[in-house]
């Protein structure tokens, strides 16, 4: 029973300090930028030593890729939980609602995510990261389309329920772009829901 306890008490600690970690590095990383931060600024950040973090992380890179997943795992649970609903006769309003009031739009985590954009560019590795992440995204809003076939008005122009898909999510990268520059959130929280409405609905319910 002792080891037990310990191996719980040792278990617990390390996510504790993982976690940590990445709240530190996500702080550093978004004032100072991917490519200017060093593993002795995250440590100093979160409070722990060099060996802290190498029990956890085997280099920076690793860590970036992990915080970048915790923060895109979050932002597709928030689109595919608001657009969870069952039944005939989905009201795409209501669920465009939804989803412009929980999707994550912090300008911090912006920041981090262009740094990621940009490393994954220039890296196939980074970038499959990157686009496992938007294909997420874009199942979660293609399966709330198949349910809500009949409510929802299609464009004809983007061909399918996957090309409204992925202009959806071009609308919200089109958004996050203008919120870094201006940082003003309720204007993007107001910009996404017209421009969502305008692609989902017939545009009677929009007004601009």
């Amino acid at each position: 029973m002792a080891v037990e306890e310990t191996t719980r008490r040792v278990t617990k600690r390390r996510v504790r300090t993982r976690a940590n970690l990445l709240d530190a590095a996500f702080a550093v990383f978004a004032a100072k930028g991917f490519g200017r931060v060093s593993i002795e600024e995250v440590c100093e950040a979160a409070g722990y030593s060099r060996g802290a973090f190498y029990s956890n992380f085997g280099s920076l890179d690793e860590l970036f890729f992990a915080l970048y997943r915790q923060r895109a795992d979050l932002i597709a649970e928030q689109v595919a939980g608001a657009l969870a609903v069952e039944g005939p006769g989905l009201d795409v309003p209501a669920a465009v609602d939804r989803v412009t009031e929980v999707l994550l739009l912090d300008r911090d985590w912006l920041l981090v995510k262009t740094d990621f954009l940009v490393h994954a560019a220039r890296a196939p590795e980074v970038a499959r990261t990157l686009l496992e992440h938007r294909a997420r995204l874009r199942q979660a809003v293609a399966q709330w389309l198949d349910r809500a076939e009949g409510s929802a008005w299609l464009p004809a122009v983007l061909g399918s329920v996957d090309g409204v898909a992925h202009a959806v999510v071009a609308a919200y990268d089109g958004v996050t772009v203008q919120l870094l520059l201006d940082g003003d959130v309720d204007r993007a929280r107001g910009w996404l829901k017209q421009l969502l409405t305008a692609l989902l609905t017939d545009g009677s319910d929009t007004t601009v």
